[in-house]
C-alpha cells in the first residue's frame, strides 16, 4: 500500500468526516483535495474559512509525518492563512503542500488551496513541531 493510501486510511474524525481524499504524500510534497458541501459552508453556501484551515492543516501535518522517524509524532504551532476567492457547494478544491523547512524540532509547510479551474482559493503557512 502506498503512503497516501496508507496516511488516508489513518486520517483523524474532523478530516475524515469533512471528506478529504489524500492522493499523494511524499517527503517532498503532498496533495489532497476537498469538495464543499453545505456543511461546511457559512452564510451564502461559500465554504466556511474554518473549513479551509483545517484542509489546510491537515494537508501540512499530513507533509510533516511523512517526513517523521520512527516513534516521532507532530502538532501544529502556528498556522497563517491569506484567502483570495470564494468557493461554493460543489466546488472540488485542491490543496498542494510543499516544505519551506525540515529541522530536528520543527517543520514549516506551505499549503496553497486552489479550485479545479487553478483559481488560488488561501494560502496557509504553518508551523509543525516535532515530537
Amino acid at each position: 500500500m502506498n503512503m497516501a493510501a496508507r496516511l488516508q486510511r489513518e486520517l483523524p474524525p474532523l478530516p475524515r468526516w469533512m471528506g478529504l481524499t489524500v492522493s499523494v504524500a511524499e517527503p517532498e510534497r503532498v496533495v489532497a483535495e476537498l469538495t464543499i458541501r453545505e456543511d461546511l459552508c457559512t452564510l451564502g453556501e461559500i465554504a466556511h474559512g474554518g473549513a479551509i484551515m483545517a484542509f489546510a492543516d491537515t494537508v501540512g501535518a499530513i507533509g510533516t509525518m511523512v517526513n517523521l522517524r520512527e516513534g516521532q509524532g507532530t502538532t501544529t504551532l502556528e498556522s497563517k492563512t491569506n484567502f483570495f476567492s470564494a468557493s461554493p457547494i460543489g466546488a472540488r478544491l485542491i490543496a498542494e503542500a510543499i516544505p519551506l523547512h525540515r529541522g530536528r524540532r520543527t517543520q514549516v509547510w506551505e499549503t496553497r488551496i486552489s479550485n479545479e479551474q487553478g483559481r488560488l482559493v488561501a494560502k496557509v503557512t504553518q508551523t509543525q513541531m516535532v515530537l
